[in-house]
């Protein structure tokens, strides 16, 4: 009895603990958002006297400029936010400095150039902007203004303070409805089933559900999650809240069936879907269906289907075309997938990189090298500036073949063309060079990739990040080792094997390893018994 006592004590100590350090977060997150108020507002103290009235479309400020602030085409608020350095640069900063001299600015102006700035994916200067609109004594916040606000919280600061805008600033139906979506649209993108179910409950009891958007993202997150039986339940669902279901309802549900329940349910329910006065059966349904037919096998089926499908599509868009081409080729279909790549070019639009990409894939993927690279050569004696991704599929139908010399070769000829490889390039080169043993090559293409990756978020294969290891350890190469995983750790994707091969160097070249153990734990890697005996061998010598 003592004993289990003491479980019972430790068991609320801990959960004491639990709670206590919870409570500090909280209030720690809550010091950080009023410090961030607290900053906006004295970066805005300084000019807001000398600020005269505005009204909600019309101009901030008096007609007549200040002067010695004479705007031109590089020197208007919108080219100077544009022009800011990322993440130092303060467009409010800009923008009040605009209006301080004396320069009209519109409310309607600053929403069409949030929304320009969230399409350039420039999330901070875009939030920026819409705090120093709020700021403004008659700006009136509509329910677009708090989505788009709500969209940018996600990107720049997370989901606990968007969670945090929703439940403090956030009044009246309609914006709750608006932001809502958004928020509930931020769980589904980090997968967060949990907060997305229950934030759907709290949705639906407040009566702010009336279309079938939230429920089609509840459907997308259950599908992401291997969930796919949850989708029937949210159809239901919708069908007893009277909800009606749109063709992305209809097509969502009709792919989880075919993974659940098998072509049959499938059937039923795009039948169901004709009969639906509400929906118009278009190419997408027809192509879901496909799909589905491909995955069982049904290729008489499935070929009937896109058939179908294409007599809908719209010759005014040519997404439709290119989702059907690669379906085609799924079916190892090639004749279809090039009769349909011929209807694209004859029917008049600007055929993009991108869709040469699909097609050249497409033909890689039939094994059909030598059309693909027809398909290049077009593209290439019609293209403009030259794209890499257009030829990195080439090259990489090359390396995956085996064909080095060839891949070698079109990548100079890439070069002297005006290609600027990208990290795929080098990645792809670099696999091909380990294939073929020729590890200097692979080094050297590793340090151009990595010189790269600062600038996205890519990572090269484990095999690939261990091969080069290797290599330096066969060689002896301690100096290039450590430079190389130091490399590795800088980045962030350094790992337990990169680590022991280390090791192992520094054991066979007598050399401490202090350093490699505080990379380690900056890593948050835990030794296995193998690493453990390795270091200390390596600090007993």
């Amino acid at each position: 009895m003592a004993s289990f006592n003491g479980v019972l004590s430790g068991r609320f100590f801990r959960g004491f603990i639990l709670e206590a350090g919870f409570r500090v977060s909280m209030a720690i997150r809550s010091i950080i958002a009023d410090i961030r108020r607290f900053r906006l507002q004295l970066e805005l103290a300084t000019s807001r006297l000398r600020r005269s009235m505005c009204s909600y479309n019309g101009p901030l400020m008096a007609d007549e400029p200040s002067e010695g602030f004479k705007p031109n085409s590089r020197n208007d608020f919108k080219s100077k936010i544009l022009r800011l350095k990322y993440p130092s640069g303060s467009a409010t900063t800009v923008l009040q400095n605009w209006v301080d001299h004396g320069y009209k600015v519109s409310f309607p102006e600053l929403r069409r150039f949030t929304t320009q700035l969230l399409k350039l994916k420039r999330h901070n200067h875009a939030l920026q902007i819409m705090n120093w609109m709020e700021t403004q004594s008659r700006f009136l916040v509509s329910p677009a203004d708090h989505a788009i606000k709500m969209e940018l919280i996600i990107n720049v600061n997370g989901l606990v303070e968007a969670e945090e805008y929703y439940r403090n600033n956030i009044s009246g139906t309609a914006s709750r409805k608006a932001a809502g979506f958004v928020l509930l649209k931020g769980y589904v993108k980090g997968r967060d089933t949990e907060k997305a179910e229950a934030f759907m409950a709290e949705l639906n009891g407040s009566g702010l559900i009336v279309s079938p958007h939230p429920y089609n993202e509840m459907m997308k997150l259950y599908m992401a999650t291997s969930q796919s039986g949850k989708v029937p339940l949210v159809i239901q669902e919708m069908k007893l809240n009277r909800i009606p279901l749109n063709v992305l309802s209809y097509n969502l549900w009709m792919n989880a069936c075919g993974e659940v329940s098998g072509v049959s349910s499938v059937e039923r329910i795009y039948k169901e879907m004709i009969m639906d006065g509400d929906v118009e059966l278009g190419w997408s349904s027809l192509s879901t269906l496909a799909n589905v037919y491909v995955k069982a096998g049904q290729v008489e089926e499935a070929s009937l289907a896109l058939r179908i499908a294409e007599k809908k599509l719209s010759s005014s868009n040519p997404l439709g075309y290119f989702f059907l081409i690669t379906q085609y080729a799924s079916l190892n279909d090639k004749d279809e997938v090039l009769r349909l790549w011929r209807v694209c070019k004859a029917v008049g639009w600007r055929i993009t990189c991108a869709n040469y990409m699909c097609v050249m894939l497409c033909l890689v993927k039939l094994g059909d090298i030598a059309e693909a690279e027809r398909v290049f050569m077009e593209w290439d004696s019609n293209r403009g500036k030259f794209d890499i991704r257009v030829s990195n599929v080439l090259l990489g139908a090359y390396v995956r073949n085996g064909l080095m010399d060839k891949a070698e070769s079109f990548h100079l000829q890439t070069l002297e063309r005006g290609g600027c490889p990208n990290f795929k390039t080098w990645e792809i080169l670099m696999e091909g060079w380990v294939k073929t043993e020729d590890m200097e090559k692979a080094i050297n293409a590793m340090k151009k990739a990595l010189s790269l990756s600062k600038h996205c978020h890519w990572r090269p294969s484990d095999s690939v990040v261990m091969a080069i290891a290797m290599y330096f350890e066969k060689q002896g190469n301690v100096e290039g080792a450590h430079l190389y995983i130091k490399a590795i750790h800088d980045l962030g994707f350094a790992s337990l094997p990169l680590y022991k091969s280390l090791l192992r160097m520094h054991l066979s070249s007598q050399k401490p390893a202090s350093d490699i153990l505080k990379m380690m734990e900056n890593d948050k890697i835990e030794m296995d018994d193998e690493a453990y005996a390795l270091f200390r061998a390596v600090n007993d010598d």
